[in-house]
């Protein structure tokens, strides 16, 4: 069987220039996070199958990476499978996300950490989803998570803290879109939606900047839903605006629908990160964000990035998933970047990583004598312990692309070495 050389499909090699602005994103992470105190964990990349298929996940548990039992389990479960009972034969799979395992981690060690707890996790997770622009089925998220803090005090930290970083490694101009899923579900029920609709009728307002007003409109009709109902809720966006008023309107307007402190912590959450900021973007009320995963229990947050046309990271409260492991509730917020998209941003911008020093390549003749060799290693030994990055290559017949490839590399400065100027 022939060898194939390119990677599996969804997964990408990844090469020198992008991994240096990785690495220097991933330094930038630990650094702002560290500073508002954020402690760094792990866990691992498999988890429970039980776990992963909780209806916690939402359309993320179609796309997991199942792992077949082993050995004896696998010979004694193929009997009993069935096209409708695959998971018989399956007891793990990849992680899609790093919020589940996360709370199983914290169900598991709470007694061991501190209250509240600020979490910082960074690992690769895998979603058998079609790839395109900014998707992969591996790809590195990075999260930071505050468990059992009750307040919004939580999620004004976790968007302060991003959009911190963000500032850091040059982005600005981007939009923080918030809202609430408890403003959501007052909306639908204000509408006459029936509480078994919810989820589907959300699925669709969340085509909104897709499809428009009207778009979302012939969809809910196309559904089987009331027009009376489906033209109530959408006079609601119509009259809507992005600022802290379009907080108060819908809160005037829900009334009773609506859950008693949800429009005042968002307006709190939006002026405390406005006031507080320091990075270049704006923060906006979305009624129609609303976020895929079924986990979310309260404010929800993206980050949009005109020149990604999309969303590069996002997160929410999520209360009732870790009660999910111990059987009582606790509270919880997380916010996950996109690292890959971020990446991917960076390297179109051709950036350049600040304050990395000048490299310099030793370019030595083919055939240097071995004395004069250990010359040249050591004078680079010396420049190495002061912090310089020095490469040292057999000069190629062709140096001049040598010296191109190089200087792709980032290596700015050269030194030529010849047998007979030694």
């Amino acid at each position: 069987m022939a060898m194939k050389k390119k990677p599996v499909t969804g997964m990408k090699d990844i090469l020198p220039r992008e991994m240096e602005i990785r690495d220097y994103v991933i330094s930038q992470i630990k650094e702002t996070y560290k500073t508002f105190g954020f402690s760094s964990m792990e866990t691992p990349c498999v988890e429970h199958i039980e776990n992963l298929s909780s209806n916690q996940g939402g359309e993320n548990e179609k796309l997991i990476f199942k792992i077949l039992k082993r050995g004896d389990k696998l010979s004694a479960a193929i009997p009993k499978a069935t096209e409708e009972d695959a998971n018989v034969l399956v007891d793990g799979g990849l992680r899609y996300d790093l919020t589940l395992p996360l709370s199983r981690y914290y169900a598991n060690n709470a007694n061991e950490l501190p209250s509240p707890f600020k979490a910082l996790q960074m690992g690769n997770v895998w979603r058998a989803d079609r790839p395109q622009r900014g998707r992969y089925r591996q790809f590195m998220q990075c999260d930071i998570d505050i468990l059992g803090e009750p307040t919004i005090l939580a999620e004004i930290e976790l968007i302060t803290a991003t959009t911190t970083l963000l500032g850091k490694i040059g982005f600005e101009k981007f939009t923080i879109r918030l809202n609430n899923r408890k403003m959501l579900k007052a909306m639908a029920a204000y509408s006459g939606f029936g509480e078994e609709d919810y989820d589907s009728v959300f699925i669709t307002l969340d085509k909104m900047d897709k499809i428009g007003l009207d778009g979302v409109k012939e969809e809910l009709l196309e559904q089987g839903y009331a027009a009376e109902s489906v033209e109530k809720c959408l006079s609601l966006f119509e009259n809507v605006s992005q600022d802290t008023a379009g907080v108060r309107y819908l809160k005037e307007t829900l009334g009773d629908f609506l859950e008693a402190g949800v429009a005042e912590d968002l307006e709190t959450i939006m002026t405390s990160v406005d006031a507080t900021k320091s990075a270049d973007f704006k923060i906006i009320f979305d009624p129609t964000l609303v976020r895929g995963m079924g986990y979310y229990t309260g404010p929800i947050f993206e980050i949009s990035m005109d020149e990604f046309g999309g969303s590069v990271g996002g997160g929410g409260r999520y209360d009732e998933m870790i009660g999910k492991f111990t059987g009582q509730n606790t509270p919880a917020c997380g916010f996950s970047i996109g690292f890959e998209r971020i990446v991917m941003l960076l390297l179109e911008k051709d950036y350049q990583v600040p304050g990395k020093g000048e490299k310099t390549a030793y370019l030595v003749e083919k055939n240097m004598p071995q004395d004069k060799m250990l010359t040249i290693l050591q004078q680079a030994n010396e420049k190495r312990k002061n912090g310089e990055q020095i490469n040292i290559a057999i000069m190629k017949k062709n140096k001049k692309f040598q010296k191109e490839q190089l200087e792709k590399e980032g290596y700015t400065a050269f030194e030529e070495f010849f047998t007979d100027r030694m």
